[in-house]
Parts: C-alpha cells; sequence; structure tokens
C-alpha cells in the first residue's frame, strides 16, 4: 500500500478512472499536506504492509541513505531506489522474530556450547570475542564484526557439514527427550526444515530473538540484522525496496555488503520495541511514532459502544487499513458514501476527516499511517 514505482497501489473509485497512487498524488500534490509535500519532494514518503509469515523471511538489513545512493548507482538490478528503509513491524498475532545483535555474553555461550558454531567461526575469532566481554563497546564491535562475518564467509560445504552435524545431535537429544534449548534446538530444527544447509540457521546464535505480542511493535533502523520468522504483523517502512540480504532466502545474497554495512553493536531485544503513546486529543488512538520523519502509524481501537466515530484530520496523507469491523465511511471530500469492513483500504489526503457509522456491535481497529512532522 503506497505509491513505490515497483508496486504502485491502484486506486479503485469509480469516478477516478484507473489510476495509480503515484499518479493521482503527482496532479494533487497539495494531497500530501504542506510540510510533507516539502520534504519529501511531492513524494508519499512511505509503505505500508501487512505480512503474512508462514516461512522465515531473509537475514537482512536497510541500508542509510549514503550506502542506498552507492548501491543504486552501482547495482540498480538488484538496489531499485536510491532511498533508505527504516521500518517498524506491529504484531497482529504471537509474532517471532531474529532482530540486532544479542548481547555479547550469550553469544560467547553459544560459542562455548555449542561446537559446530564455533567450528565455523575458528578458535582465533571465538577466543578474540570470548576476551572482548570486559572491553570498551568498539572492541566488541570489531571482535564482533569478525566473528560474524567468518561465519558468513564460512565455505558452502563445511556450513552444510556443521550444520547437518548439529541438527541430527539435536534431533538425537530431542528424540530422548533431553532439553536443546541451550542450543536453541526447535528453533533450530524449524529454520534448517525451511532451508536445508542455509548459513542463516545459525544467524540465531548471533541475532536476538523476539516474540512480539498483539500490539507491539519493533522498530529497525538503518543496518540493523533481522529476519521475520512467523506471524502476522503490519509492517511500515520508508519509500524503498532496497534489502541487502544474506541467507534463509533464494533471491540475490550481497554477504560482502551485508557484513561490512551491519550496526555491531549488540543489545538485548528489548532495545528494540517501540512503545505506542496515547493520543491525548482521542483516547481511541495510540500513536507508533519512530525516531524517523518518514512514517509513524496510530492504532485505532474503536469501542462497541461508540457508533459514530471521526477519523480525525492531519496535515499528512494517510493510509487506513481496517482489520477488524465494518462501518460506512463518508468524507469531508466526498458526498458518496464508502463500505468498510476488513481488508478495505482508504487512501486520506491531508487536512481531510472520515465519519464512520459503526454498523455491527463488534466496535473495530484500524491502522493508520502518515508522516507526523
Amino acid at each position: 500500500m503506497g505509491a513505490h514505482p515497483k508496486g504502485d497501489a491502484i486506486i479503485l473509485d469509480n469516478r477516478i478512472s484507473q489510476k495509480t497512487l503515484g499518479q493521482w498524488i503527482a496532479e494533487n500534490p497539495g494531497c500530501l499536506g504542506s510540510k510533507v509535500k516539502e520534504m519529501f519532494q511531492g513524494q508519499l514518503p512511505f509503505l505500508f504492509k501487512v505480512l503474512s509469515v508462514n516461512s522465515a523471511l531473509s537475514i537482512q538489513a536497510h541500508p542509510n541513505k549514503e550506502l542506498a545512493v552507492k548501491l543504486h548507482a552501482q547495482y540498480p538490478e538488484h538496489y531499485p531506489d536510491a532511498n533508505h528503509k527504516p521500518e517498524m513491524a506491529i504484531a497482529l498475532t504471537p509474532f517471532d522474530g531474529l532482530c540486532g545483535f544479542r548481547p555479547v555474553e550469550e553469544i560467547v555461550t553459544f560459542l562455548q556450547k555449542v561446537p559446530e558454531f564455533r567450528a565455523l567461526i575458528g578458535n582465533v575469532a571465538a577466543e578474540q570475542l570470548e576476551r572482548s566481554v570486559d572491553n570498551d563497546p568498539r572492541g566488541v564491535s570489531a571482535a564482533l564484526r569478525i566473528c560474524f562475518t567468518r561465519m558468513m564467509k564460512s565455505e558452502k560445504k563445511i556450513c552444510v557439514e556443521q550444520l547437518n552435524q548439529l541438527v541430527k545431535r539435536i534431533s538425537h537429544k530431542a528424540a530422548l527427550g533431553e532439553e536443546t534449548s541451550s542450543s536453541c534446538g526447535d528453533l533450530l530444527l524449524q529454520l534448517h526444515s525451511q532451508f536445508p544447509g542455509d548459513i542463516g540457521c545459525f544467524a540465531i546464535y548471533f541475532l536476538n530473538v523476539v516474540r512480539l505480542d498483539p500490539g507491539e511493535c519493533m522498530f529497525l533502523g538503518a543496518n540493523e540484522p533481522h529476519a521475520y520468522l512467523y506471524g502476522d504483523c503490519i509492517e511500515c517502512m520508508a519509500c524503498s525496496d532496497n534489502t541487502v540480504r544474506a541467507g534463509l532466502t533464494p533471491k540475490f545474497i550481497d554477504v560482502l555488503t551485508l557484513c561490512e554495512m551491519l550496526n555491531y553493536a549488540p543489545a538485548p531485544s528489548s532495545s528494540k520495541l517501540l512503545t505506542p503513546t496515547q493520543s491525548r486529543l482521542d483516547p481511541c488512538v495510540s500513536i507508533y511514532d519512530p525516531p524517523v520523519p518518514d512514517f509513524a502509524v496510530m492504532k485505532i481501537e474503536i469501542p462497541p459502544t461508540v457508533k459514530l466515530y471521526l477519523v480525525s484530520a492531519i496535515d499528512s496523507a494517510s493510509i487506513v487499513l481496517v482489520i477488524k469491523g465494518m462501518a460506512v465511511g463518508t468524507s469531508t471530500a466526498a458526498t458518496s458514501e464508502m463500505a468498510l469492513r476488513p481488508g478495505t483500504v482508504l487512501f486520506i489526503s491531508a487536512n481531510e476527516s472520515i465519519s464512520l457509522h459503526l454498523s455491527a456491535s463488534e466496535g473495530m481497529l484500524l491502522f493508520r499511517a502518515c508522516c507526523l512532522l
């Protein structure tokens, strides 16, 4: 949902002949709002997505603006635009992912308890990381970079041998009813079943495993390694399709770029969570406002007791997605009515509001992507 050239949304309004959202915005740039139009050169600055993840989505990171410009110039077939791509995921169901480097003590514990993991990295690099635990953050990051790069660049044959050995060992222990959590056994077997022999299976020993409950959110800035594993989420990001991948994927892999660009700052998974704030103006609205100007998301929960609700005007174009509930909507800019049901997507121009006449007793849940400058 958005106006990126690779997936420009189609407007279904009967009064508008089959135009894309990008075309309509170009003809009506005032719809963005004055600040958004000026800051983002007349472009809608965000993309809005729903992900339903049944199989792991690649070990990846997104470049900052400087690197995005460079990659797009060099390899436009793989990096289709020159924009950065910070993003956030808001869980709709229990949602599992990998995000950011674990605290270094946890990585060292895996190096000591998972010999196959240590074999891929090598004793010299592993010992350097073990010694770095008490060092300053720069020393830790340097040692972590060496270890991760050694793993990602390991020979395919050796990776497959060590992974098969590890899977066999964990499967044997599980069959005997022995504990395998110290090796992240369940997750390793799950990933190996989806991507057998893939180096990305070992990434679980470097990256935080994050479980989000519905409504919880994680924010991923530039150069943050991550992968989505399972569940449904709302995703919002800057308007870009630049992804640097290095495992758990059949798509183009760019290990060298990924290893060079990553943020090697270990931190607990809690540091990646973004807590919404309650709107002071509307008790139904919670705002997920990340530390970038390109996007924000409002969660609108309308209780069953409310029969008439106003989606208020803001000075930004926005995209609204209905998750739960039904209503008839009327816009300040149009006399016609719109039927809203789960899956309905609306584009709302800046400084326009929509009245919702709720038609059932279950209330409504909507998410609204916008730009809060």
